[in-house]
């Protein structure tokens, strides 16, 4: 009975659905191909590779809006595991780990893994402390979720509050790197854009909530795959004649590491709390790839290993979606798929990096006098490289590369059509856009369930609440347009910095929150401003280099401190409410009513009584 029910509640043509829309990706660049070797205008070119996508995109999400309040906030709890999972993995990599990530493995190499391993950590740290647990509770929001756990409303508006701000910062750092990209697509100014995208995820997400997010999010996933699989794919069978580019990379490599060396690479020793990844603009190579510790320190390794896990583990942005599965074995599952495809992108950058490396020491060694290699011209052209034009030779020191542009750069070092350049342009456009989307409706729904409603317990109508957050997903956007219009950093700098905010703020209390039943309200409340408020001090003295810890990593240091407050205030004031102990019994029992629904139906039935 149980596996009918389950079986029922999936829509089974999904997979038609997006294969319809698969095979539409392959279509349009199939179309471009054509017309470039046909000579049609570049113009009408990029026109294609950035409005067709886009109008897919803004069909997907107009078609499958609602007014029903699961629908809108949890996509009906309805969405399979490897769906589920497609989408938590892309919404944490978005288009800062997935193009400036591609540009930090080519310039640091071993130290990018960095990266690699936090994000694929933080999903293993939620999977086994925080997500089947969130799933019983079954929440929309994490500011819910602690405020009904704990029956206080002054935490439900506090942790909003704070959770708010790592938002704005990921959704601005995604709309950067998304305008830079649909910049470079379409050549119209990046300033521009910013207000253009915010209007695309306004448009593509507010008509369903997370329903529209989630089928919207799938489609462009695709899309990042189709991109990203096809240029490794041709690039390795080019390079090596072996189409599988996450195994070709590895014999590549050592022959890679040895003239490097031998052209004056030279091996760079950092202090062990060093964390230097590339910043955005323009750098040179200054050490072999495979080097260890030459652009990140053992120490800060380990401490920027630890900041991204407990950071993705925490998101308010990301772990809200496992409330979206059909129950608590599905969302395990779903981020079982979410580590299966984030590492499988990752290690698809990482080999991007290496072949763009391969071909910037052939432009190394070569020994000619005359004119420089054509795809270098052409990638100048276009701005991915920078090089003195007269010089009879190049080196690694004169030869710089834009560690946003990488990724974009490959098809034009292995002399393919621009057609394929543009199609990655359009892949790192679409994952800006999933990042952005997903932090923007997530922050809508924290304003409108948290903030406007926050102080009290009496839900509103379910149109008043689908209206309100729908309304809010705009005014999120346009925050997060603005702010990227206010502080032009570079969107891994935000990126970073958000993921230490949230670890240090909110993991230490949603852990204790399901591990430690003696954690009380006021213990929550210090727990979560200590947190942030130390982790907030200790990046901008990082920043100002007032202390020695880098300000990417700085925020860890919060997360003792909000464990150690949080146990403390508990300690001082301990409350043996029988609500909390019911509520972590519960959570702690994967099957029966979901604990949030439940709370929402007594209320509502108060309500009716009292009307």
């Amino acid at each position: 009975m149980s596996m009918g029910a389950r079986v029922r509640i999936v829509n089974p043509r999904l997979g038609t659905y997006f294969s319809i829309f698969a095979a539409l990706m392959a279509a349009l660049f199939l179309l471009g191909l054509i017309f470039e070797q046909l000579r049609i205008d570049d113009g009408w070119l990029r026109l294609l590779l950035l409005v067709g996508p886009i109008v897919l995109y803004c069909v997907i999400g107009l078609s499958v809006s609602t007014q029903d309040t699961l629908g809108f906030f949890a996509a009906g709890r309805r969405v399979p595991a490897g769906y589920s999972g497609l989408v938590l993995a892309m919404s944490a990599l978005g288009g800062t780990f997935i193009v400036a990530g591609c540009g930090a493995f080519f310039f640091a190499g071993f130290d990018a893994l960095v990266l690699m391993i936090g994000a694929l950590s933080g999903f293993v740290v939620m999977a086994m402390v925080l997500a089947p647990f969130y799933r019983k509770f079954g929440a929309y929001t994490v500011p819910s979720y602690l405020g009904r756990r704990f029956e206080s409303k002054t935490l439900r508006l506090v942790s909003a509050i704070v959770a708010a701000v790592p938002m704005l910062l990921v959704l601005a750092a995604e709309l950067r790197l998304g305008s830079t990209v649909a910049s470079r697509l379409s050549g119209v100014e990046p300033a521009i854009f910013v207000a253009i995208l915010a209007g695309v995820i306004t448009l593509t997400v507010a008509p369903g909530g997370k329903r529209s997010f989630t089928w919207v999010a799938v489609a462009q996933s695709i899309a990042v795959l189709f991109a990203v699989m096809t240029i490794a794919t041709v690039v390795s069978w080019v390079v090596t004649s072996l189409p599988i580019p996450q195994l070709a990379n590895g014999p590549l490599v050592r022959g890679l590491v040895r003239q490097e060396i031998n052209q004056g690479l030279p091996f760079v020793s950092v202090w062990p709390l060093a964390f230097d990844l590339p910043g955005e603009g323009f750098a040179t190579l200054s050490k072999p790839y495979t080097q260890p510790f030459g652009a990140v320190g053992p120490l800060a390794f380990v401490i920027g290993t630890l900041t991204i896990a407990l950071g993705i583990a925490s998101a308010p942005w990301l772990l809200p979606r496992v409330a979206a599965a059909p129950s608590v074995y599905e969302a395990r599952k779903a981020l079982g798929w979410a580590t299966v495809f984030a590492g499988f992108v990752l290690l698809t950058l990482s080999s991007v990096a290496v072949f763009m490396r391969d071909f910037a020491l052939d432009v190394v060694m070569s020994d000619r006098v005359g004119p420089i290699p054509a795809w270098l011209g052409q990638a100048q052209m276009l701005g991915y490289v920078a090089f003195d034009q007269a010089a009879a030779r190049l080196d690694f020191s004169s030869l710089q590369f834009d560690r946003d542009a990488v990724l974009f750069g490959l098809p034009v070092a292995a002399g393919l059509p621009l057609i394929f350049s543009y199609l990655v342009l359009a892949g790192g456009l679409a994952a800006a856009l999933i990042a952005a989307s997903a932090t923007a409706v997530s922050l809508a729904a924290v304003l409108g369930e948290d903030v406007v409603q926050g102080l009290s317990w009496d839900p509103a109508s379910k149109e008043n609440r689908v209206w309100i957050t729908r309304g809010f997903v705009g005014i999120a956007a346009m925050c997060g347009a603005a702010l990227t219009a206010m502080a032009p950093t570079d969107p891994l700098q935000l990126v970073l910095w958000a993921l230490g905010l949230t670890g240090a703020s909110l993991f230490p209390v949603l852990t204790l929150s399901i591990w430690w039943k003696r954690l009380t309200s006021i213990g929550a409340i210090f727990g979560i401003v200590t947190g942030f408020t130390v982790a907030a001090l200790a990046i901008f003295m990082g920043e100002a280099g007032m202390i020695a810890l880098p300000s990417a990593i700085a925020g860890c240091l919060g997360v003792p401190a909000s464990f150690a407050a949080a146990m403390v205030a508990s300690a001082l004031r301990p409350e043996a409410k029988r609500h909390d102990l019911e509520a972590i019994r519960d959570m702690r029992v994967p099957g029966g009513q979901i604990i949030y629904d439940r709370e929402m139906a007594r209320l509502q039935l108060k309500k009716h009584a009292r009307v």
